[in-house]
C-alpha cells in the first residue's frame, strides 16, 4: 500500500526547468561558454549545477577555476527568475491538498540546493504541504543515484514499495526506478495534476 508520494521539483511541481537552463547559460556566456538546447535535453537536464560544470570541464575544457563564480552568478540569475516568474498554481495546491486529505505523507526531493527548493515552494505557496524537503546539499550522491530517495524513505519511516515518486527528467526517473518505489514518469509540469493522481489510483 502506498503511504507517501514524493515529488521532484523542477518541471514537476514548479515550471522551472527553463529558468535553470537560461540562468546557467547567462552565467556561462559571461566566459564564452554555452549549453545548447540539444545538450541540455540529452546530457545535462536534471543534474546539479556542480555536476554540469564538471562535465563541461571534461567535455569542452571549461576551466575548473571558474566553477565557483559561475555557480554564484547562476544562483543570482535563477533567484531573479524565481522572483519574477514563480507564482501560485492552484491546480498544484488542489492536487496536494487532496493527497494530504487521503492520508499520504508528501515529500519533495530535488537535485537543486535546498535553499532554492524552499524558495520556489514558498513562492508557489505549496511548501506547507510537505513533511520532508530534501535538496542536493544533504551530503548525498545526486540523482541519477537513488540515495536521496532512499534517505527520504528512511526519514518517512516507509519501505520503498510504499512510496510513489513523480519525476520528469531522465536522471530523476532513473533514480526513482533504482530506489524500488512506484514511479510516475511525466513529460513535464503540465502533466502533474489531480487527474494524474486519480489515473494512478492514488485518489479514487
Amino acid at each position: 500500500m502506498i503511504k507517501a508520494v514524493i515529488f521532484d521539483l523542477d518541471g514537476v511541481l514548479v515550471d522551472a526547468t527553463e529558468w535553470h537552463y537560461d540562468a546557467l547559460n547567462q552565467a556561462l556566456n559571461l566566459f564564452g561558454y554555452t549549453i545548447t538546447r540539444a545538450e541540455h535535453q540529452t546530457i545535462y537536464n536534471g543534474l546539479p549545477t556542480a555536476k554540469k560544470l564538471e562535465m563541461m570541464s571534461e567535455r569542452v575544457g571549461l576551466p575548473r577555476g571558474l566553477h565557483p563564480i559561475i555557480q554564484h552568478m547562476k544562483r543570482q540569475f535563477t533567484d531573479e527568475k524565481v522572483r519574477t516568474q514563480c507564482h501560485p498554481d492552484y491546480q498544484k495546491q488542489i492536487m496536494l491538498a487532496q493527497l494530504q486529505r487521503h492520508g499520504y505523507a508528501l515529500a519533495c526531493c530535488s537535485n537543486a540546493q535546498k535553499y532554492s527548493v524552499l524558495n520556489m515552494l514558498q513562492r508557489a505557496q505549496i511548501d506547507n504541504y510537505f513533511s520532508l524537503i530534501l535538496g542536493n546539499d544533504e551530503g548525498l550522491p545526486a540523482k541519477p543515484q537513488p540515495d536521496v530517495y532512499l534517505h527520504a524513505f528512511k526519514q518517512l519511516g516507509i519501505q520503498p514499495q510504499q512510496a510513489c515518486i513523480v519525476e520528469d527528467a531522465p536522471h530523476g526517473v532513473q533514480a526513482a526506478k533504482a530506489s524500488g518505489a512506484k514511479v510516475l514518469a511525466v513529460k513535464g509540469y503540465e502533466d502533474v495534476t489531480l487527474d494524474l493522481c486519480i489515473s494512478a489510483g492514488l485518489i479514487s
